[in-house]
């Protein structure tokens, strides 16, 4: 199922005591038991192979600022495990493969979504969730030398839950626990692996990407698109607001319409809770993408008259994802992003060229 609004905005983890932390990672970091992995069977890897960027010669020790002081590595982690949602994107990207990663949704292979499994080769990292907080457990069988959460909601108590295991990296300073911004995320994490250059060169053709196509299409400067999810929730929309999590589409030149503002959610500042008796406020919007899953979701959403309604479906100004594009542009990470160019591009193309309502399969 897609992110919904629960689910884009994690529920608050549950306090587990230092304590048993620090009993852990004296106890339990040798053994496993009901068929979790053995701390000893799995090192972290290069992905990539010879095409991986190599750790810089001055790289360490290394001290990364975050949101609960500074973390210091002191040599070239050799067990990572990445406890947020959408980590081990950066790790792979920069060549590193994590002993351990943190499933989000979607029931992807060891976590992975297409876009980055060929980097993740035949490697089986440990799968863990936060769903009901950190599992202190296993993720101390891992052993892990270095633990990424940049995306992982820490708070200050988890922290330190976590920083008893092993130098545990959080979220940006001043940035928030879910989903702070993907390059400073990316340059973050490249600087705790002994990657930095790297990672930069990464951001940097990233955004480079998504600028030469927003030169390649001056016509969409201005034009207003709206990112919605891909259903229809207790009678309401789901929209996305100007910010991260629409700047896959104002990098390309478009405007997200003001016109959301009004209905921001109280516990999220980047969604707006449209209801159906309003939803014609998205008719200030010149295009409509829907972060559909599968084509029943499409039917379902003609079902609803007020859909039909809309000024962009009489004049087919729509596009429709799969579920894999939709995921990509949750995830906004290093290597999500350039698939969402891939496949997002040619559909908004077709669409506002009047072709007609545009599907990504």
């Amino acid at each position: 199922m897609s992110p919904t609004p629960s689910s884009h905005r994690p529920p608050a983890r549950r306090r587990l005591a230092l304590a048993a932390a620090l009993l852990l990672v004296g106890g339990l970091a040798a053994c496993g038991d009901d068929g979790s992995t053995d701390a000893a069977s799995t090192t972290t890897r290069a992905a990539g192979g010879d095409d991986a960027p190599a750790v810089e010669s001055d790289a360490f020790p290394v001290t990364i600022e975050h949101a609960f002081g500074s973390t210091e590595v002191e040599s070239e982690p050799q067990r990572v495990v990445s406890v947020g949602y959408t980590e081990q994107d950066a790790l792979l990207a920069l060549g590193v493969i994590p002993v351990g990663i943190t499933d989000w949704y979607g029931d992807q292979p060891f976590g992975t979504w297409p876009w980055a499994q060929d980097l993740l080769g035949d490697a089986e990292p440990e799968l863990l969730s936060i769903a009901d907080g950190f599992e202190l457990e296993r993720i101390a069988r891992l052993d892990p030398d270095l633990i990424i959460g940049t995306n992982a909601g820490i708070e200050a108590d988890t922290y330190e839950d976590l920083a008893a295991i092993a130098p545990t990296i959080a979220h940006p300073d001043g940035g928030d626990g879910y989903f702070s911004a993907w390059d400073t995320q990316t340059l973050m994490i490249g600087k705790a692996v002994g990657r930095g250059d790297a990672a930069q060169e990464l951001v940097d053709e990233v955004k480079a990407e998504y600028a030469a196509v927003a030169e390649e299409h001056p016509e969409w400067e201005g034009v207003k698109a709206t990112f919605l999810q891909n259903a229809f929730y207790e009678g309401e929309a789901i929209a996305y607001q100007d910010g991260l999590s629409t700047d896959f589409l104002t990098d390309l030149g478009f405007e997200i319409p003001s016109e959301l503002d009004a209905f921001e959610g109280e516990e999220d500042g980047s969604q707006a809770y449209i209801p159906l008796e309003q939803l014609s406020v998205l008719d200030a919007s010149d295009v409509l993408i829907w972060g559909t899953e599968k084509p029943s979701d499409r039917d379902a959403l003609e079902e609803q008259p007020l859909y039909d309604a809309l000024e962009e479906v009489e004049d087919g100004k729509l596009v429709f994802t799969d579920g894999i594009t939709a995921g990509a542009i949750y995830f906004t990470s290093v290597l999500s992003l350039p698939y969402v160019l891939e496949h997002l591009v040619p559909a908004l193309e077709s669409t506002l060229a009047g072709d007609g309502p545009a599907t990504i399969e």
